[in-house]
């Protein structure tokens, strides 16, 4: 009987010394101390256990028969709308059966048979192909003759040939791959989707090179009417990428957690809401960097800057911070200010998941900076346009935006 201990983020659970073993403890604090942090039973924890979820939702596994199921505060209904914006899966109408889930678990493994239903449809009607370099020694000549290597050694039974081979082995294919071979690592699936999932693997065994990808080789991708299908796939891919690690171990038996990173979710979930819900006269810019000094060895990398398009002028540089406290800190004020400032932008917001107790708006030099909220416990929409409204009144720029 497979052992589950909860953990809801930033919460600490208390065990007694038999429900944790110590092996299991050390591999908690060793491999994942930055996700769960661990407290041996001594008297000043009651004798008992203390585990406390660092703001991650997903699943450590511990063992065939045990594992960490990490919950998030925020509901499985808005968990999953934030999913759907932050890895564009919503615009591929195919997440409605998957708000029936129950549980993150629940919702992994469905996604995960989405993917391999997706590649099972497609290699009925033929995997892509592309044209890909290879270089081989041949007893025929095939392509080009590699005249760099005969020259070096002119005396050999076979001929150094340089061609193009159309084949399936291509990155489009071996992302699809390495994201299969991840999921069945993870420990996760149940026997219900494990046979389709080890069905869509084979085929893509035979033919494909298990190579490993990370989330970011999912993006940026170019795409032609021979692989258009291709952009879902690769965007449920990332997802499993993304949170699922770690990804260099080409090994079959290791079991791997999948974990979300609830901090980086809702940065990329209100960067993508806002994005889609902008006038077109303005837009956003997402992840800029920002180098000081003459050999850029300071870095800035900013969340978002809100800017107006015809004119290119920064308005407004914003900032998400997930865990809420009961108001600023120094550090998320020092920093704003300075992203604010290198970019010679007078207005600063820290976006919060939930409203603080004692909300922040102030200017007390060139920059102003002020608190607002975008409450992922609400109504999605309605929580992402209570916070476009309060951007227009605090800055005044409603003519610009719109709250639909």
């Amino acid at each position: 009987m497979t052992q589950v201990i909860p953990l809801v983020e930033y919460e600490t659970c208390f065990l007694a010394p038999s429900d944790l073993r110590e092996d299991d403890a050390w591999r908690i604090n060793i491999q994942f101390g930055d996700k769960v942090t661990v407290e041996w039973p001594t008297p000043k924890t009651g004798n008992k256990w203390q585990l406390t979820s660092q703001g991650w939702v997903g699943y450590i596994p511990l063992g065939e028969d045990r594992g960490i199921s990490l919950l998030p505060k925020v509901s499985l209904q808005n968990l999953f709308g934030m999913l759907e914006y932050a890895y564009d899966l919503g615009s591929f109408r195919f997440l409605e059966g998957l708000y029936n889930c129950e549980s993150i678990h629940e919702f992994y493994e469905r996604l995960a048979i989405i993917l391999a239903r997706r590649l099972l449809d497609r290699a009925r009607e033929g995997l892509y192909k592309a044209y890909k370099e290879d270089h081989e020694e041949l007893t025929y000549v095939r392509g080009c003759i590699d005249i760099s290597a005969l020259s070096r050694n002119p005396v050999r039974s076979k001929i150094p040939c340089s061609f193009e081979d159309h084949t399936i082995d291509v990155e489009d294919n071996q992302i699809i791959a390495w994201t299969l071979h991840t999921i069945l690592r993870s420990g996760i699936c149940t026997e219900w989707s494990i046979h389709i999932l080890r069905k869509a693997e084979r085929v893509m065994r035979n033919a494909v090179s298990l190579v490993p990808f990370c989330d970011y080789d999912c993006l940026g991708r170019v795409y032609n009417r021979l692989n258009a299908d291709y952009d879902v796939l690769h965007k449920i891919c990332r997802f499993f990428l993304e949170n699922t690690g770690p990804s260099q171990n080409l090994g079959d038996r290791t079991m791997v957690p999948f974990l979300v990173d609830m901090a980086r979710l809702f940065e990329l979930f209100v960067a993508r809401w806002m994005s889609q819900h902008l006038d077109p006269r303005y837009f956003l810019g997402v992840q800029e960097s920002f180098t000081v000094g003459e050999k850029g060895k300071l870095k800035m990398l900013m969340d978002m800057v809100l800017y107006h398009r015809e004119t290119k002028t920064p308005l407004c540089v914003l900032d998400t911070k997930y865990k809420a406290h009961s108001t600023v800190s120094n550090d998320d004020y020092y920093q704003v200010v300075a992203y604010a400032d290198a970019l010679n932008c007078e207005n600063a917001v820290l976006i919060y998941p939930r409203q603080l107790e004692y909300p922040f708006d102030e200017k007390p030099g060139r920059i102003r900076v002020k608190t607002a909220v975008f409450d992922i416990n609400d109504d999605l929409d309605h929580s992402g346009s209570s916070l476009l409204e309060d951007l227009l009144q605090a800055f005044q720029v409603q003519d610009g935006i719109t709250l639909s």
